[in-house]
């Protein structure tokens, strides 16, 4: 029996996505963050919750960012396909844009949730211990859901309006570094910070992200996370919606 055409797209995006090379980068960088940063600043800083290690604070970060790596995966399978003339051979068959579209968009998803579960079990591993309870992991998957939908419609508008390799790669790698390192990832928001850079990292979709897992996943999850969430919704609705406008009017190829 013949699969459908969205799961056969899914199919065919996590094949082109998961040989050892996509996979050191998706996986194997955000978990090297997580066992070098985790070991080697535990000495330097210290968590912002009391009685907790710096790598159990580093432990939901790192899977919170998870989302920014899985956003790449859909933006990068859109420019690649536009690129070398594959977006064009695909719709020409049984498969339409939205069936393409709704494949790249369920396959960023399944990469932040897969990556935020292969974190979770290497925090088992390095912690011994995980969040059991229900509602912690509801809360830290839904947000990792969120954020990965945000991420990649963030990065399918990018590979929509951008034709240059060169361009995109650029805007890409300077996003990653600037929503990665201006926010609660690796450290707590501190009131030292300059103006400006506590701004930035208090607008960030990835800090909502980061507090929310957080807060799940050491139990203090608190109304402000909640109130982020709502937020983060609203962000990933406007920015899905100029995604799917921008690729539906874009070219089919770049030649």
């Amino acid at each position: 029996m013949a699969l459908p055409n969205l799961l056969r797209l899914i199919y065919r995006n996590m094949a082109v996505n998961t040989d050892p090379g996509s996979l050191v980068i998706l996986i194997g960088l955000p978990g090297m963050y997580l066992v070098f940063f985790g070991f080697g600043f535990a000495s330097l800083a210290s968590s912002s919750q009391p009685g907790t290690s710096y790598l159990s604070f580093l432990t939901p970060g790192i899977m919170a960012f998870q989302v920014v790596m899985a956003g790449t995966v859909g933006g990068g399978i859109l420019w690649a396909d536009r690129r070398w003339g594959m977006l064009s051979q695909l719709l020409s068959g049984p498969f339409t844009r939205l069936e393409y579209l709704l494949g790249i968009m369920l396959t960023s998803l399944l990469f932040g949730l897969g990556g935020a579960l292969v974190m979770l079990g290497i925090a088992d591993a390095l912690l011994g211990s995980v969040p059991i309870q229900p509602l912690a992991l509801a809360v830290i998957f839904g947000s990792i859901t969120v954020g990965s939908i945000f991420f990649g419609a963030l990065m399918l508008l990018l590979a929509a309006m951008l034709k240059s390799n060169t361009a995109y790669n650029s805007v890409q790698i300077l996003l990653i570094f600037v929503v990665n390192f201006a926010s609660t990832v690796f450290y707590p928001l501190s009131s030292g910070l300059p103006l400006a850079l506590r701004i930035l990292f208090e607008v960030n979709p990835l800090t909502y992200v980061s507090d929310a897992v957080r807060g799940a996943y050491l139990g203090t999850f608190s109304a402000i996370d909640g109130f982020q969430l709502l937020v983060l919704l609203a962000e990933t609705g406007a920015v899905l919606f100029l995604a799917v406008r921008s690729y539906m009017r874009s070219d089919l190829s770049y030649e």
